[in-house]
């Protein structure tokens, strides 16, 4: 596959998240008073609709007929083009899926800067999309901060990134930015709420368990990540009360999803946090673990456990590719029963 395709968008209408409905207007105003620019990175945590709003901006600059608010029309040719993912001046810059890295490498900016050289096939607008854009490579990156010192006219740039702290503050400098943020519950669970169809848990517990973001939230329901979740944690905890064998869990875990089951864990270590802070602390990612994490929260120093969660965060950002998974897996599963231990000896002692 190659690196730059052809993208395509949804008709961009009553799908659309309303929690970005207050950004939408703002851009579109932007737009409309010739003020949109070149280049705009859209940022915040995943599960929020980020790439939704970038294919609904692009098929409304494409469209013939888009609406007093910038909904695309959904019917004209333009609309039709980027639908079928055939649109010419729409492209995507994705990680190759050949690639064991994992990375936007530098062939693929090199030939949007050949696209932005051209002139648009349809007479509207070129949009290019970068998705992600925090794994682009050095080389890429440096590639692409050239081409936005040197905006080609209405070309537009649209960088989407789950952790712009990633990308390098030359390029995030030179975008405008537009930063999502989880929208509040009572907005989030009517949303939610509707598009589930017989939810294997309250949706609630899965707008918590996905940090409040509702199109995330929304996957976990469909997922295998509620049995997933429910048998690691008493595996995490088997290990931390030394019933069970840290190198024996990490083998079982070596088969699962390691980026979402490391997610998992830190959202545990991160509810401990909180009711070591507070034993009594209203907002936990998973209330329905509250007695069990309470009950860990006893054992474990707040810097001792502050030391792990940076461990855990240093081997969440590890590129997945070059990762031993056996090793990094027995590490911290180690580490976490020497906490419970050395937790379990200072409650005896006291």
């Amino acid at each position: 596959m190659s690196e730059m395709a052809s993208a395509s968008a949804p008709i961009a209408g009553g799908d659309f998240p309303p929690w970005l409905s207050g950004h939408w207007q703002h851009l579109w105003k932007t737009y409309r008073n010739a003020r949109l620019g070149h280049a705009w990175l859209l940022t915040g945590p995943a599960g929020l609709g980020k790439r939704l709003f970038a294919d609904r901006l692009a098929q409304a600059l494409l469209c013939e007929h888009p609406g007093e608010d910038g909904v695309p029309c959904g019917v004209c040719a333009e609309c039709h083009l980027i639908k079928a993912g055939h649109h010419p001046d729409l492209q995507r810059i994705v990680p190759d899926a050949e690639s064991a890295s994992g990375e936007i490498k530098v062939n693929a900016i090199r030939e949007l800067v050949a696209l932005e050289n051209l002139t648009s096939h349809r007479g509207h607008f070129k949009v290019v999309q970068i998705v992600p854009a925090e794994v682009m490579n050095n080389a890429a990156a440096n590639s692409l901060l050239k081409t936005l010192e040197e905006p080609t006219e209405r070309t537009l740039l649209l960088l989407v990134a789950d952790d712009a702290s990633r990308l390098p503050a030359t390029i995030r400098s030179r975008c405008q930015q537009l930063v999502c943020v989880p929208p509040p519950e009572r907005e989030a669970l009517p949303w939610l709420g509707a598009m589930l169809q017989s939810p294997p848990a309250p949706p609630e517990l899965l707008l918590r368990l996905a940090r409040g973001a509702p199109l995330k939230a929304l996957s976990l329901g469909k997922a295998d990540y509620l049995s997933m979740r429910r048998q690691g944690f008493q595996q995490f905890l088997g290990v931390a009360e030394g019933r069970e064998d840290p190198l024996a869990v990490a083998a079982a875990w070596q088969s699962q999803d390691i980026p979402m089951l490391l997610e998992i864990v830190l959202g545990w270590l991160c509810d401990i946090a909180r009711l070591l802070g507070d034993p009594q602390a209203q907002y936990l990612s998973n209330p329905d673990l509250q007695d069990a994490l309470q009950a860990l929260a006893l054992r474990l120093s707040r810097e001792k456990l502050h030391d792990y969660l940076r461990q855990l965060m240093g081997a969440r950002a590890l590129p997945q590719a070059s990762v031993n998974r056996q090793l990094l897996l027995e590490s911290l599963l180690i580490r976490w029963a020497l906490l419970g231990r050395a937790g379990a000896m200072a409650l005896r002692s006291q």
